[in-house]
C-alpha cells in the first residue's frame, strides 16, 4: 500500500429505501462488511461536491445490498437527492488484508513483469468472472486479461505497486 491517505471508493447509492430516509446501497465488493464498521464516509454526490456523512446505522439487505442511515438523512426526498452518489474512505480505513491478498485498488496502475524482468505493461482493471477473477495488463500494443492463478501470477507486491507472471502463453491479446 503506497498511499494510506488515498481515496477508495467502495459502494454507490442505488436509490431511497422506504420513507425514512434510508438508503439502499450497492458495494463494490459485494464480500465486504467494512460498512458496518465505519463511523463516517465522504459522499461524493453527482455534481462533483464532497461531503462528510455520519453513519447512523448499516444493516445487511437481500441481494448483496446494504440498508444506510447517515445523520441528517430523514425522509424519502433527502435520501432520493443522494441517488448515484458514491461512498469513499480513506485506504487506512479499509481492514488489513491476510498474506497472498490484496485489494484491487492497491494494484491499479501497478507495473507487470514477467519473471525474467520483461516489463510487459501496467495493471489497467480488474475483472471478475464466475470462473476466475482477471488483471487486464496494458502494455504498449497489446492487452491480455491475466487468470489470478498460480500458473500465470508469480508475485504480487502491493508495497512496490509490482506484480510479476510466469508467463503470458496461451492468453489472447486484445
Amino acid at each position: 500500500m503506497s498511499d494510506p491517505d488515498r481515496p477508495v471508493e467502495i459502494a454507490q447509492i442505488v436509490r431511497a429505501h422506504g420513507v425514512t430516509g434510508e438508503l439502499r446501497v450497492r458495494l463494490f465488493n459485494s464480500d465486504s462488511d467494512v460498512l458496518f464498521d465505519l463511523e463516517s464516509v465522504r459522499l461524493r454526490l453527482p455534481d462533483g461536491a464532497v461531503r462528510e456523512a455520519d453513519i447512523t446505522s448499516a444493516r445487511p439487505a437481500a441481494d448483496g445490498f446494504v440498508l444506510l442511515r447517515i445523520e441528517g438523512v430523514s425522509d424519502r426526498n433527502q435520501a432520493e437527492a443522494l441517488r448515484g452518489a458514491v461512498l469513499v474512505v480513506s485506504r487506512s480505513e479499509l481492514p488489513p488484508v491476510e498474506d497472498g491478498e490484496f485489494y484491487v485498488c492497491d494494484i491499479l496502475g501497478a507495473d507487470v513483469f514477467l519473471v525474467d524482468g520483461t516489463r510487459l505493461g501496467t495493471v489497467s482493471d480488474y475483472r471478475s468472472y464466475p470462473s476466475t477473477d482477471v488483471l487486464v495488463v496494458q502494455g504498449d500494443r497489446r492487452r491480455w486479461e491475466v487468470p489470478l492463478v498460480d500458473d500465470f501470477v508469480a508475485s504480487v507486491d502491493t508495497a512496490n505497486r509490482r506484480i510479476e507472471l510466469h508467463s503470458v502463453d496461451g492468453l489472447e491479446s486484445e
